[in-house]
């Protein structure tokens, strides 16, 4: 009798602690493998942005086909215009530095700019990098480049503000977000629905610093994924040689009950 009663009081000691560690096991299993589909996903987009930035560009498609174009299947596809920058109308982004180019060292601003195509659409370029001690066209005038210009960059779709990205502030010209449609906007002017990252040419003294864009995103998923596989272990052997332990105790209280 007395051993009935105490097997019927370990196993109400240990369901509550069983059911607990069983539902980490799952949560920290799925982390890991949630973390093992990241990986995956990261070295395809890796693979394709590899190629896609070191395809030799293509002509800008004309803009009765921009409807067509999606992020999904255009993004970051090399492309050769002329166009004339309208340099009144930059907008200046704030920047702390990029994944897929160098910005130039320190914080600054990303120089977007309204460029005409030969059939009078618009289109808006990020021209590249400038420090903070050089956001006033002002300060870079060699850099406000006039008349039809050969450019080359990647095709790039707007930036929507995230949850805490700050408001744009236009009556400033300054913007957190490269959402080069909003940009546009706030100066009265419709462009295509993309932008374009500005490869070459860069004008005289350098800015704002535009260059080739290169993939360098960071791929630590199988380091994480190894990490909450491994505490997932970790809890199963500490639950396992708990559970052995409570399992002992009862045995020796059921014996001596005997």
């Amino acid at each position: 009798m007395g051993g009935g009663a105490a097997t019927g009081s370990w196993r109400h000691g240990v369901l509550v602690p069983s059911l607990a560690a069983g539902v980490a096991l799952v949560v920290l299993i799925s982390l890991g493998l949630w973390q093992l589909d990241r990986k995956a996903w990261k070295e395809e987009l890796i693979a394709t942005l590899e190629q896609r930035l070191s395809a030799p560009p293509v002509a800008l498609p004309p803009s009765t086909e921009w409807p067509r174009l999606t992020a999904a299947q255009d993004e970051f596809l090399r492309v050769a215009m002329t166009a004339e920058l309208l340099n009144d109308g930059e907008a200046l982004v704030y920047t702390g530095g990029s994944t897929l180019r160098e910005a130039g060292g320190g914080q600054g601003y990303w120089v977007f700019t309204p460029a005409r195509l030969a059939d009078g659409v618009f289109v808006m370029v990020n021209r590249g990098f400038v420090p903070d001690s050089k956001r006033d066209p002002a300060a870079r005038p060699e850099g406000q480049v006039a008349g039809p210009t050969g450019m080359v960059g990647v095709l790039r779709w707007p930036e929507k503000p995230g949850l805490f990205t700050p408001a744009g502030d236009p009556a400033h010209n300054i913007w957190f977000a490269r959402d080069s449609t909003a940009m546009a906007a706030a100066k009265g002017i419709s462009v295509a629905p993309f932008y374009v990252e500005l490869e070459s040419p860069e004008p005289p003294r350098g800015l704002p610093h535009a260059g080739r864009l290169r993939p360098n995103l960071p791929n630590n998923h199988l380091g994480y994924a190894l990490t909450w596989l491994g505490l997932a272990a970790v809890l199963a052997g500490v639950y396992a040689t708990w559970l052995f332990g409570s399992w002992r105790k009862r045995d020796g209280v059921v014996m001596s009950g005997m």
